[in-house]
């Protein structure tokens, strides 16, 4: 590695000024209120649902524990529909809440679940969708939404990648019957870890309380025999602050993707995803699929990291192929996620990613 060269990592978390989060924890510290739904808890659940545009929000200590919260309230049985081009959080939670994933293909030209080959694989023991909003690239929401409806089935989102996108002009949590939302420190938005949960039916509050407080109805009375997923006081007052940045955030972020767009796009072997007209992203991520190109992905990524450029290979494996799953599925029928998973990989992107640092990793790509 060059020793003049500075390491660029794949994903920096956005913080906001350490003396606006001062202030905004002042009253925690006086109050001494810590977690159990407090007044930042209250406060940021409240300003979530106006940014996101949905009717319903519940926060939760994680994404993760959102998916699973979402599968248990639901009464979920039987199989899901989903992706293996996802990150392990979206599989484990199916798995861990008793149910069976059923892989199916994904899009060339936007990773997410291809809605044309669901049909197929729904038998009489299906009993939802849980498709991935990819990079924070939408879904087929109609085509998907159809499915749900003529078959009687569930959709629920991991939208884990796509806070603040939007989708015809409407919030991208306003789709299907939930969709979860990450909040962990590497994502667009955080609130150091923690994750959230938008819904239709505002029934499924009280379920959903039950869930991540352990069942607690009031001192004495406990009626559902629930976890602990709350999130706490400091998390909130994390995500006040960096809500009042988002926008902010995403234009820095946009900013960097044009400029890679401008160095990268056009360049044979080298495929980019370019948003579409009825999509407002929040540029999570930057992928890119080397196809025919010259050097491998791989080649690509060893020489990124020989120059201090930490670069992901996102996804890969497929979780399909993990050993814990492995000896049930095979990834061979999923042509389609397996060619992208070996041939893509995400560059470094993060709000204060330098336009000379995008510049000086697009020139080792093309040397």
């Amino acid at each position: 590695m060059d020793k003049n060269s500075s390491i660029i990592p794949v994903a920096r978390s956005s913080m906001p000024d350490f003396q606006e989060y001062m202030k905004e924890i002042r009253d925690i510290w006086d109050s001494k209120w810590l977690t159990n739904m407090g007044i930042k808890h209250q406060q940021f659940e409240h300003q979530l649902l106006d940014y996101l545009g949905v009717p319903n929000v519940t926060l939760f200590s994680s994404g993760h524990f959102a998916l699973e919260s979402v599968f248990e309230a639901f009464g979920l049985t039987g199989e899901v529909i989903t992706t293996p081009f996802t990150f392990s959080s979206t599989t484990h939670a199916i798995v861990r809440k008793g149910l069976t994933p059923v892989f199916c293909d994904i899009r060339f030209d936007d990773y997410t679940i291809d809605s044309d080959k669901i049909e197929t694989l729904i038998t009489e023991k299906t009993c939802a969708i849980i498709p991935v909003h990819v990079y924070g690239n939408p879904c087929q929401i109609e085509s998907i939404n159809r499915l749900a409806e003529k078959y009687g089935l569930k959709v629920i989102y991991d939208g884990a990648h796509a806070f603040g996108v939007k989708y015809n002009g409407d919030g991208i949590g306003c789709f299907g019957d939930a969709t979860m939302f990450s909040f962990h420190a590497t994502k667009v938005f955080n609130t150091i870890e923690g994750g959230a949960l938008a819904y239709s039916d505002s029934k499924l509050r009280h379920i959903l309380d039950q869930i991540k407080n352990f069942g607690i109805e009031g001192p004495e009375a406990v009626e559902y025999p629930g976890g602990n997923g709350k999130m706490n006081e400091l998390q909130a007052a994390m995500g006040i602050c960096n809500l009042r940045h988002i926008d902010s955030e995403i234009a820095k972020r946009k900013t960097a993707v044009e400029r890679y767009i401008a160095q990268l796009d056009g360049i044979e072997g080298i495929k980019l995803t370019i948003a579409r007209k009825d999509e407002q992203l929040n540029y999570a991520y930057f992928p890119v699929m080397f196809d025919g190109y010259r050097k491998s992905r791989d080649e690509v990524f060893d020489e990124l990291k020989a120059n201090g450029i930490h670069a992901r290979k996102y996804f890969y494996p497929l979780t399909s192929s993990y050993s814990c799953y492995k000896e049930k599925y095979s990834s061979e029928k999923m042509p389609v996620a397996k060619y992208i998973s070996e041939r893509i990989i995400t560059l470094p992107l993060f709000s204060d990613l330098s336009l000379e640092d995008v510049d000086r990793i697009c020139k080792i790509i093309k040397k």
